[in-house]
């Protein structure tokens, strides 16, 4: 059944044209150009949702098959979360977070020191994904400085991985959606290697034969940038900006032994992978560390958080830094970090993120995030095979992903004049989905989805895949 209705007179059509209008002249999107959206219902005006739907302002309603953009892991209108906000804002709406701490940010710091690996034990926050990063980098470097290694400013990231859009996060971006060249230079020291894919190897090696070959060669460039020059190795657990792949664990074992072979800080971005998306609360627990004991996996020196920290219902993220991170901080004044924002630390979003983690204990959506994972990608397999175009699906946990080609059985990908991304995104709208179209098709609903909502949004993804099969005249 499709989930977009036609126009209602909630919002009368009036008003959502005049919403249009005033976007056009006032409202930067930043991925829509101002051509894009004076076409007919190519702006969608989001009015309200509730739990994994959304509602536009012409009445349609839609399964938010992307939790907005891996954000809303509780699910839409939890009023209770707007209650605890106001009540914050009654109690106090600011503190001057450079000079004072305030009960929501003590209580949530010791929050995330009890549920994030056990190394973890100081939360710097900030106020979203890229200052988390810009936060951890600078954090490793003053880590280094601190401790008299003042050569160390190099940074080692990956080809096809998202980090942010900050300055210093741009630098170790490597995405291949976005053009860094506007901006260039970027920050000096900033080294790019191979990504995990190991349906198109860079190396062309064999999984597992190849003994994680991407992950040991990074070694070869440490020696060749020399290492006392190395400060930082930043990586997501697992990287939906390069086709969501799931590392074997010895991937991360590999990258932490090079870390402490080379004293470099390893910094692990679960800025989407926290919370519960990936099946577990953080990505990291994927990968374990044998002979460690029951339930230990790979430690990263400092982990970013942000999205599903509060659902978005208010705007925070965190650097949390391990104890051996925090040590070279304390001693003499010029020891202290550099830096913060000013709304870190903010009391009215920390009491929301405490709030909302506890609805994702409470309502056990770590494993429901497991469950409807599984139940999706069983029916994301079975979707492959009645599809020409279909060339892989995979995923973890509520973060799966289709990936399609023009002919999958020659490698033939899409060409220009086939537009697959506004194609597919259109196509996914009228069937009622929103999420990020194109060659790879994300699906990362919010973590409160039931099986019935789970197979209403599979077979809208497969409706709207055999449209624009039948559009290209493909198989």
């Amino acid at each position: 059944m499709r989930m977009a209705s036609s126009e209602t007179t909630d919002g009368t059509a009036a008003q959502a044209e005049d919403y249009i209008r005033r976007s056009l002249a006032h409202l930067w999107i930043p991925t829509q150009q101002p051509n894009e959206l004076a076409e007919d219902d190519a702006l969608l005006v989001i009015e309200s949702g509730e739990g994994v739907m959304l509602r536009d302002s012409k009445g349609r309603q839609y399964i938010d098959a992307l939790s907005g953009l891996w954000v809303v892991n509780a699910g839409h209108g939890r009023s209770e979360l707007a209650e605890v906000a106001r009540d914050q804002m009654a109690r106090l709406g600011f503190a001057n977070a450079y000079a004072y701490a305030s009960p929501p940010a003590i209580d949530l710091a010791s929050k995330l020191a009890a549920i994030t690996p056990s190394n973890l034990t100081r939360a710097f926050f900030v106020s979203g994904g890229s200052e988390a990063v810009e936060t951890a980098l600078r954090l490793a470097k003053q880590y280094h400085y601190n401790r008299g290694d003042q050569k160390r400013f190099k940074v080692i990231s990956r080809i096809g991985s998202y980090h942010g859009t900050t300055m210093g996060a741009m630098s170790v971006n490597n995405a291949s959606y976005l053009n860094r060249t506007p901006f260039e230079p970027l920050m000096p020291g900033s080294i790019a290697v191979p990504n995990i894919n190991c349906d198109r190897c860079p190396y062309e090696k064999t999984f597992p034969e190849c003994d994680v070959f991407c992950a040991r060669t990074i070694a070869d460039v440490i020696r060749f940038h020399k290492p006392e020059t190395i400060a930082a190795i930043i990586a997501e657990p697992i990287s939906t900006a390069h086709g969501s792949w799931v590392p074997d664990a010895q991937y991360w074992r590999t990258l932490r032994a090079l870390c402490d072979e080379y004293g470099i800080v390893l910094i692990a971005d679960e800025v989407i992978t926290g919370f519960g998306r990936t099946g577990t609360w953080f990505g990291m627990e994927h990968f374990d560390t044998p002979g460690a004991g029951p339930g230990t996996h790979v430690q990263a020196d400092i982990m970013t958080i942000a999205k599903g920290l509060s659902s978005g219902y208010q705007p925070i993220a965190a650097a949390l830094a391990s104890e051996k991170i925090a040590q070279a901080f304390i001693g003499e004044a010029e020891d202290t970090f550099i830096g913060g924002v000013t709304f870190g630390a903010h009391p009215v979003a920390c009491a929301v993120a405490l709030a909302n983690i506890a609805i994702i204990e409470r309502e056990n959506l770590v494993e429901n995030s497991a469950r409807m994972g599984e139940h999706i990608a069983g029916r994301l397999q079975e979707l492959a095979a009645a599809h020409p175009s279909v060339s892989a699906t995979r995923g973890v946990g509520l973060m799966q992903v289709v990936e399609l080609q023009r002919n999958p059985e020659s490698g033939e990908d899409f060409r220009p004049e086939d537009a697959i991304g506004k194609r597919m995104t259109q196509a996914l709208r009228e069937e009622g989905i929103l999420s990020r179209g194109g060659a790879s098709i994300q699906i990362a609903p919010p973590l409160v989805i039931n099986r019935e909502e789970a197979d209403n949004l599979v077979d809208g993804v497969d409706r709207a895949i055999r449209r624009v099969e039948l559009e290209l005249n493909l198989g």
